[in-house]
């Protein structure tokens, strides 16, 4: 599920992922051009998709 209204950094982010073919981190989502030029640009600020790379969220709800 995309959380619409949360920002974030990318590195915190659980698209934000390691491409071995292209040896960097990449965005994962399915990104349209505009959104693809900032994120490359390094300007794409207040992502719609980002969604927080919580490991512990599940374990908290156990609890």
């Amino acid at each position: 599920m995309k959380s619409k209204g949360i920002s974030g950094s990318c590195e915190m982010c659980v698209y934000y992922e390691y491409d071995e073919d292209y040896e960097c981190y990449t965005c994962s989502t399915n990104l349209d051009e505009d959104e693809m030029a900032r994120f490359m640009q390094d300007t794409f600020y207040n992502c719609p998709y980002f969604q927080l790379n919580d490991e512990y969220r599940i374990v908290r709800k156990q609890m």
